[in-house]
């Protein structure tokens, strides 16, 4: 098998596993009538169970401590995927359904290849450009039509910087992949957090009962979500080239969508299936393009 398949076979695997994270969160999340958690105790304490978790594997496998220019760009890349994409995906959810948030997540596939034709150089056609501007078109068109016409929804916005978030984290980490095993930048990111992960989940842990379902959710975002699943995408981006790979998020939507059904009870309408399958088709002519 190629690098460049086996890559593309990781990242499908990365992006099963983030899928499930949008629902997943929305089931931890307390709102009015659950005993959930909050998004702040779900951002932090999620990264404080991973940092914990990789401390232990970095000491099994006998990582190298990363040297001050790696740190940097490890606090940097954890900006977007230990702080931001959680806290932002958090807040969100508590005012849209996972349905909602599952379409606007078709903008991730664009601001990963952006980013890492900026920072790691890698080449695309105008075709394929002009297709990865449509889908994110397309995004903005549901975000409107989904609020009756009334416009964009703070929720919006909100979801929009997580996704942001998230091709940072995605890129910067890829790129730190290319000169240490994928593992260990994960690892080492969520290590590097824990003094500001630790404190702060304990500051806002919940001061009352917590519905079980709410901590099976959290156990699967500190272990899958924040952390093996970076160990397939973050190795994906690295064999198979993280602008080809990162379009395989175009699988995200509807796997969250599937997944917020039987999960959550959600329905599936026809106006987020119609922008969902719209969206997958467009990055998937992206692909053929570049």
């Amino acid at each position: 098998m190629s690098a460049s398949t086996k890559g593309f076979l990781l990242g499908v695997l990365g992006v099963a596993i983030f899928a499930v994270t949008l629902p997943m969160t929305k089931l931890a999340t307390a709102h009015p009538g659950f005993a959930g958690l909050s998004p702040a105790f779900i951002t932090f304490g999620r990264a404080a169970v991973a940092g914990w978790l990789s401390i232990v594997y970095l000491l099994v496998t006998g990582s190298r401590r990363p040297d001050t220019r790696e740190v940097f760009a490890l606090l940097l890349a954890g900006l977007g995927i230990v702080v931001g994409f959680p806290l932002f995906m958090g807040l969100a959810v508590q005012y849209v359904d996972a349905m909602h948030a599952a379409v606007i997540a078709g903008a991730l596939p664009l601001g990963t290849a952006i980013l890492t034709a900026l920072w790691m150089r890698e080449r695309a056609s105008g075709r394929f450009w002009a297709l990865a501007v449509f889908g994110f078109v397309l995004v903005l068109a549901y975000a409107y039509l989904a609020s009756g016409g009334k416009g964009f929804v703070l929720a919006d916005g909100l979801l929009l910087l997580a996704m942001a978030s998230a091709s940072a984290g995605y890129v910067l980490g890829a790129r730190l992949s290319r000169n240490r095993r994928p593992e260990e930048v994960i690892s080492w990111i969520l290590v590097l957090y824990l003094p500001l992960t630790v404190p702060i989940s304990l500051w806002f842990r919940p001061a009352g009962p917590v519905a079980t379902v709410a901590w099976w959710a959290f156990v699967y975002l500190a272990v899958f979500s924040m952390w093996l699943g970076f160990f397939a995408w973050y190795r994906g981006l690295a064999l198979g080239g993280a602008m080809r790979v990162s379009q395989t998020q175009l699988l995200q939507p509807f796997l969250s969508m599937l997944v917020a059904v039987p999960l959550l009870g959600e329905r599936l309408d026809a106006l987020s299936v119609l922008f969902c399958l719209a969206i997958i088709a467009t990055v998937a002519m992206s692909r053929k393009v570049k």
